[in-house]
């Protein structure tokens, strides 16, 4: 599915990178800490985070992550805004909580984990 599909459906909020919205989702990853999601993101996911700093910029784009999902109506610092902008990172702000976003992202058919992974 697309990310501005996405955004469309679950009434997402863009702050950044609007016009690189096509990118394709993969899989969905939520937490809160970097450390793990640089360890445990898939190239395409779809982060899901509180975290509004500049450095979720960095680990999106080191991970080439289709983008990410803020929670709870977080906005992005400005100078996050500015960093996303110049990678091409999408950032996309929900008024809901991370429980019931995932649950919707994943009623949309966005897997937590990629079937190509997964153990047998």
């Amino acid at each position: 599915m697309r990310l501005s599909e996405i955004a469309q459906t679950l009434t997402l909020k863009v702050r950044s990178a609007a016009g690189h919205l096509d990118t394709d989702v993969l899989g969905g990853y939520a937490s809160d800490l970097m450390s793990d999601v640089m360890a445990n993101a898939e190239e395409g996911y779809l982060w899901v985070t509180l975290q509004t700093h500049a450095n979720i910029v960095a680990v999106a784009a080191m991970k080439e992550l289709a983008g990410i999902i803020l929670i709870n109506g977080r906005e992005p610092e400005k100078e996050t805004a500015e960093k996303a902008e110049e990678k091409n990172i999408p950032i996309l702000v929900s008024r809901l909580p991370a429980f019931e976003l995932i649950g919707r992202l994943y009623d949309l058919g966005i897997p937590g984990l990629r079937a190509d992974a997964e153990e047998s």
